[in-house]
């Protein structure tokens, strides 16, 4: 049984990475309970292909496809004040992009490392820049795109980028993923501190058949290289992309999931099956962790709480 979405009529929401996989799933979900949608992408005419298919199965969803380039962070504040600009306020934001185990270790626009930089000071950044826009709907929620690697993460606060040690394209993208997860906790502990009406949520979606998998593989080579994470993952159970996105609909809508909580697959070593409430790893609940890598995310995006906000 599929999780069926509240009305999500008169809402505005943002979808990034929603040319393909869970972002497109989770946009076409949400354009079919009502809401208004922007795709958030980085190839426009990957999100126009995206929105037609959509609303070929759904001729009356209203679907809107924008330019965002998460590894740069001009790009994310170009598209931040375009947002804002609609003067519209923003119901949801779903920090689903991003980009897996690319076998060599690729820089941002900005020199980040590209995990790092693509999968959490990206949507770090739009986050706060989108701040004022979600603090002006009445009941909004950030829900962010984690996964079960964040349970093998290491914040390495002295060497965040990979510059000193020898890059691993895993545990890179496992710190990226736990970075992810830290920040939707310390996002929900910012709300209540300061009375905002915001609800953050994170998800993951256990073993779930996209192109994360073969796309990251290919950055910087030809062909893609099949790591031993993607080796050992022909092993594992798996599911198709429609019960894969089933956790960041429920985090980003169910009226039942709550501040800093945490979705994921029920069944088989939390890779497929019916949504689920999934414990916080233990890294992730740590407080002072958690601000201080938040106040090294404002340093190294130049992007700090809004003043309006703060």
């Amino acid at each position: 049984m599929s999780y069926v979405l509240p009305d999500r009529t008169g809402s505005t929401a943002v979808v990034t990475g929603a040319n393909s996989g869970t972002g497109k799933e989770a946009a076409r979900r949400l354009a079919e309970a009502g809401a208004r949608v922007v795709l958030a992408v980085r190839t426009v005419g990957k999100g126009e292909r995206a929105r037609a298919e959509i609303l070929a199965r759904h001729p009356h969803a209203q679907l809107e496809v924008r330019r965002v380039d998460l590894a740069d962070l001009a790009s994310v504040a170009a598209f931040a004040d375009g947002v804002l600009a609609d003067g519209v306020p923003l119901d949801l934001l779903v920090n689903n992009a991003g980009v897996m185990a690319p076998p060599t270790r690729l820089t941002t626009a900005d020199g980040f490392e590209l995990q790092l930089g693509s999968n959490y000071l990206g949507p770090f950044a739009l986050t706060l820049r989108l701040l004022p826009a979600l603090l002006a709907a009445p009941a909004p929620r950030v829900t962010t795109m984690s996964s079960g690697m964040a349970n093998l993460g290491r914040i390495h606060f002295d060497d965040l980028q990979w510059e000193s040690r020898r890059y691993s394209p895993n545990l890179s993208y496992a710190q990226s993923k736990l970075a992810d997860l830290m920040m939707a906790v310390h996002l929900a502990d910012l709300a209540a501190e300061r009375g905002w009406n915001l609800l953050s949520t994170a998800a993951h979606p256990g073993y779930t058949t996209t192109n994360l998998q073969t796309a990251g593989a290919t950055l910087g080579r030809d062909r893609p290289e099949r790591t031993l994470l993607l080796r050992l993952g022909l092993l594992l159970p798996r599911q198709q992309v429609e019960e894969g996105t089933e956790p960041l609909l429920y985090a980003a809508t169910s009226p039942e999931a709550t501040a800093g909580g945490y979705y994921g697959p029920g069944d088989r070593f939390g890779l497929v099956g019916p949504t689920t409430a999934t414990r916080v790893t233990r890294r992730a609940r740590d407080t002072d962790a958690n601000r201080r890598l938040w106040a090294v995310s404002e340093r190294l995006t130049g992007v700090a709480l809004p003043a309006a906000v703060a």
